[in-house]
C-alpha cells in the first residue's frame, strides 16, 4: 500500500499479515478522498477499526488535523504504532486500543470531550454487519454529539449488502460503488440539508 497524496505522497504502509484485516484498497481510498478534498483540511478525523492506519494516515497527509485510530486486534495495533513511527508521525493522533462501541460510549461519557469529528469512516470485517448496524446506531444516537456540525460518517462495506438510509439521526446521503465495494456517506438529519440520496455508478 501506498499513501496517495499529501505530505507522505508515495510513501509505503505495511499490512497486517493473515486474513482478518482487508486493507482499504489504494484505489478506494482515492475515491473517498477525492470526495472529501473540501472538508479534509484542518479536520478531525475518527477511523473505527482502523487495521493498518491507511484511511487515517492518509487523512493527516492531506492536512487533517488530528486523527484517531480505534482497532482491538493486537497484531494490526503493532502494524499501525509502526507506519506511524516509520513515517515520523509522533503528534496530532491517538491510538485507541479496543473495541468500537467501547470507545464510542467511553468518549461520550469523557470530560471534556474530545474535539468534534467532522470525518468518521468505519470499515469493519464485511462480513459482521451486525457490527456496522450498532456502530452505525451509536453514532446516529448517544455518540451523535461526537460529530462536528456538519460532519460525515462513511461506512465502507460489501456491494451486495443492503444498509438502512436512516440510523438513527444519521440520513444517508450519497454512494459511491467501485469494484465489490460501496461507500456510504451518512449526515446528521438536523444539518443535513444538502441534495438528495445520489448513486454513483463504477
Amino acid at each position: 500500500m501506498r499513501i496517495i497524496a499529501g505530505s507522505y505522497r508515495s510513501r509505503t504502509l505495511k499490512a497486517p499479515p493473515g486474513f482478518s484485516t482487508r486493507p482499504t484498497s489504494d484505489r478506494l481510498r482515492e475515491t473517498l478522498f477525492n470526495v472529501l478534498a473540501p472538508r479534509i483540511q484542518g479536520a478531525a478525523f475518527l477511523d473505527l477499526y482502523a487495521g493498518s492506519g491507511a484511511v487515517g494516515i492518509e487523512a493527516l497527509s492531506r492536512g487533517a488535523v488530528q486523527a484517531t485510530f480505534v482497532e482491538r486486534a493486537p497484531a494490526a495495533i503493532r502494524i499501525l504504532r509502526g507506519n506511524l513511527e516509520g513515517l515520523g508521525i509522533k503528534s496530532g493522533f491517538r491510538l485507541y486500543p479496543g473495541s468500537v462501541g467501547a470507545f464510542l460510549r467511553n468518549a461520550v461519557e469523557d470530560r471534556p470531550r474530545p474535539i468534534p469529528y467532522e470525518v468518521v469512516y468505519l470499515d469493519p470485517p464485511y462480513d459482521e454487519e451486525q457490527e456496522y448496524k450498532a456502530t452505525l446506531g451509536l453514532i446516529g444516537g448517544a455518540a451523535a454529539v461526537l460529530l462536528a456540525q456538519g460532519g460525515l460518517v462513511i461506512a465502507e462495506h460489501r456491494r451486495k449488502q443492503a444498509f438502512n438510509e436512516r440510523y438513527g439521526s444519521l440520513r444517508l446521503m450519497r454512494q459511491l460503488k467501485q469494484g465489490d465495494a460501496i461507500l456510504c456517506f451518512y449526515e446528521v438529519h438536523s444539518t443535513a440539508l444538502g441534495p438528495p440520496l445520489t448513486n454513483h455508478p463504477d
